[in-house]
């Protein structure tokens, strides 16, 4: 089954509702609150929550090398403070940095699309469901 660049795997919700809850989850925002403020069940923003927290690290370097690789004048964001909140950071970085090379792009493309897109869906799936970042420069040829 064809998944679409809106979604990502085994979720319900769209990749910007779930992103929404990922970066409140990085400003320090507990799940219950986050469930209050997206208007979905809290056990559902949990479990956002706590699968990002595994993929953390591997979302913060993929993120990070797209980042760099789109835009070469691009720094890697800061430390922002935990893992997670890393993580977050580097997909807005590199959704800057694709917005950068494409201007028209930045209009149609959220952050979390990228993600959903850049992670062929995978961005919450588990930690042994294979590869992560998609290598493919897709964006070579034009």
């Amino acid at each position: 089954m064809l998944l679409p660049v809106i979604g990502l795997s085994r979720r319900a919700d769209v990749a910007e509702v779930i992103g929404a809850g990922l970066v409140a989850g990085a400003a320090g925002l507990g799940h219950r609150r986050i469930a209050v403020l997206l208007d979905r069940p809290a056990a559902t923003v949990r479990g956002w929550l706590r699968r990002f927290v595994g993929r953390a690290e591997s979302v913060r370097a993929g993120f990070t090398a797209l980042a760099v690789d789109v835009d070469a004048g691009t720094a890697p964001p800061l430390a922002a403070g935990s893992g997670f909140a890393d993580a977050v950071a580097a997909v807005l970085a590199a959704t800057a940095a694709v917005a950068a090379g494409w201007p028209g792009l930045a209009l149609t493309v959220s952050p979390w699309r990228l993600a959903a897109a850049v992670s062929h869906g995978g961005l919450l799936a588990p930690a042994d469901g294979g590869q992560l970042i998609n290598t493919n420069r897709l964006w070579a040829g034009v």
